[in-house]
């Protein structure tokens, strides 16, 4: 069977550091990669660290709920570090309306500078998007990034918004909400989207697959993902665990 690609797991989390070593040890078995993104300055360091293995491949930027910590010094640093060979693509990056709005144009302003810094270094950018769908897209249109690549983490819209994002040129990337059993709406979008525009994550140690919801998720349950994918494509697993992983390699510029 092919291998696995989980394009999004916080390893740098502490509860995926208490046994990472073990877990490394056993996730080499049955993926071939995992794209660990950083989302605050203080944490771009240790990331670049956990990818000196290169099973582990990184992404920088800013997360929208760490506006606050952004001045131009972090800028350099992240335009600096942007150049490592480590790093495949920056993010996370976008807009986040469920814990703030009144920083929205703060927001905005700074996505806006990561989207510029990306495209003057030719590399993807890896959006967050929680309850701003309509800002995030006027900024989509307004800055135009898909050339250099766009990956919707975590997809939270609707098959219709992926569809266009598709057109676009988009990748949609989805995770452990799929497999919900009430979650209509990531189901559509995973039947939807053809599946050369899909990749798959787990956003460890968050969104849980079912049936583990509760428990710390973590980049071996990436497969309940591209099960629930196959289900509703009506495809083999084994079809949608090599598109994925060979979409990820291709927007990350790791294809042989």
């Amino acid at each position: 069977m092919s291998k696995l690609f989980d394009t999004h797991a916080h390893m740098d989390d502490r509860r995926l550091q208490r046994d990472f070593d073990v877990m490394t040890s056993r996730l080499k078995k049955t993926l071939k990669r995992v794209l660990v993104p950083g989302i605050e300055p203080k944490g771009w360091q240790k990331i670049l660290d956990i990818c000196e293995d290169p099973f582990y491949i990184a992404a920088l930027g800013i997360h929208p709920k760490e506006v606050d910590k952004i001045d131009e010094g972090v800028m350099e640093r992240l335009d600096h570090l942007l150049r490592d060979p480590r790093v495949v693509a920056l993010g996370e990056i976008g807009i986040d309306l469920h814990w703030r709005k009144d920083n929205l144009q703060e927001q905005i302003y700074w996505f806006r500078r990561q989207i510029r810094m990306a495209k003057e270094h030719k590399l993807p950018i890896i959006l967050h998007d929680r309850e701003a769908h309509g800002p995030l897209r006027d900024v989509l249109e307004e800055e135009n990034p898909f050339e250099t690549g766009v990956v919707l983490h975590a997809f939270s819209g609707s098959a219709d918004m992926a569809i266009e994002y598709v057109k676009k040129g988009a990748m949609i990337s989805l995770a452990g909400p799929v497999t919900f059993q009430n979650a209509v709406a990531p189901k559509k979008v995973a039947e939807a989207v053809p599946l050369a525009h899909l990749l798959i994550e787990t956003d460890s140690p968050y969104l849980t697959p079912h049936p583990f919801r509760g428990k710390r998720n973590d980049p071996a349950k990436v497969i309940f993902v591209a099960e629930e994918i196959a289900r509703q494509k009506n495809l083999p697993v084994e079809i949608v665990i090599e598109q994925t992983t060979r979409n990820a390699e291709e927007i990350f510029g790791l294809a042989d």
